[in-house]
């Protein structure tokens, strides 16, 4: 019955793939390119809303990756839930906890703007560390130094060059194409989306004088004429967004595109681009979307899965993330 625990004996870990709440058809979608099955997890709420979760077979010693997006009108129940979950790995004695969240919620409290204001990106990251998380995979965040908040790995990917890919299947003219940053803060990744393209870039210069607003001062660049790509890492309320397209047709823009990783469509937002002077808007599957791809609807949806899974299945097997895809899927 007992071997010689003397001997140097051998193990065999394994990995274990869960989904949350938010996101279960894109869990979905990497389960299935990693010829794998979504384990059994039991989530819960209680009558009073506190939330219950508890794997149904033993995890001890298995490597757990667990997929949820931090995002919607339940914003909090989903992080609460992540925390609950990545706690109950860690004391059914996983070997390790990674969390992959394709959008990370209070993103955009990087910082203090203003006195006496939360930097809620960091105290998100401490929550998650506290909670036993061991890794974070992650999906163009809305600043890079986010990053910075952990001290835990934190795997940044980026959509950036599925989008260069999804418009190079397109009959541009590159020479009349630009690429638009929607602020001074998006400037260098547009520039690397232009410099993947093949085109030229310009900057939309605006103010923000409170939040989900702001006022477009001016274009910096040549779109007289030209077919404009305009590239964010999130649409919420698209009030800024449709504000800077309308500027972008008064100086002279040809047709308009729009990409952002994370659609969130907040309020009235799926109405104000369907109404909007544009072509397209491409967003990911990072956020459920029930529009997208619809027939007549302006909103297309294209997968973030595959990187996803290819990055999952790289730091399972020790292999290295930024090499995958040409060296394109880390920011």
């Amino acid at each position: 019955m007992y071997e010689n625990l003397r001997e140097p004996t051998t193990y065999q870990k394994e990995i274990k793939l869960y989904s949350g709440t938010s996101n279960p058809a894109l869990a979905q979608r990497i389960a299935n390119i990693l010829h794998l099955e979504l384990q059994g997890l039991e989530i819960q709420k209680f009558a009073n809303g506190e939330i219950y979760a508890r794997f149904d077979e033993s995890v001890r010693g298995d490597e757990v990756f667990f997929i949820q997006s931090v995002v919607g009108g339940n914003v909090n129940d989903l992080l609460m839930e992540t925390l609950i979950v990545a706690d109950a790995a860690s004391r059914a004695s996983a070997e390790s906890f990674t969390a992959v969240i394709p959008h990370y919620g209070y993103a955009r409290q990087d910082r203090k703007a203003a006195s006496r204001e939360p930097i809620t990106a960091r105290l998100v990251a401490n929550l998650l560390e506290a909670a036993g998380v061991d890794r974070v995979i992650t999906l163009d965040l809305h600043s890079g130094q986010i990053q910075g908040f952990f001290d835990i790995p934190v795997t940044h990917l980026t959509a950036l060059y599925l989008f260069g890919d999804y418009f190079k299947q397109k009959s541009f003219d590159w020479n009349e194409t630009v690429v638009v940053s929607p602020d001074m803060g998006r400037a260098k990744v547009a520039k690397k989306l232009s410099d993947y393209l093949g085109c030229e870039v310009a900057i939309a210069h605006k103010s923000r004088p409170r939040h989900n607003a702001a006022e477009v001062m001016g274009i910096i660049g040549n779109i007289n004429g030209k077919t404009c790509i305009i590239n964010d890492d999130m649409i919420d309320t698209a009030g800024t967004l449709t504000g800077s397209i309308n500027k972008l047709k008064e100086m002279g823009a040809g047709d308009i595109y729009v990409c952002a990783t994370h659609g969130i469509f907040s309020g009235q937002a799926i109405q104000r681009l369907e109404d909007a002077p544009i072509v397209e808007c491409v967003v990911t599957d990072a956020i459920p979307c029930a529009i997208a791809n619809t027939q007549g609807s302006k909103i297309k949806q294209i997968s973030i899965a595959r990187p996803l899974a290819n990055c999952i299945y790289n730091v399972y097997t020790n292999r290295s993330v930024s090499q995958a895809a040409g060296g394109n899927s880390e920011m």
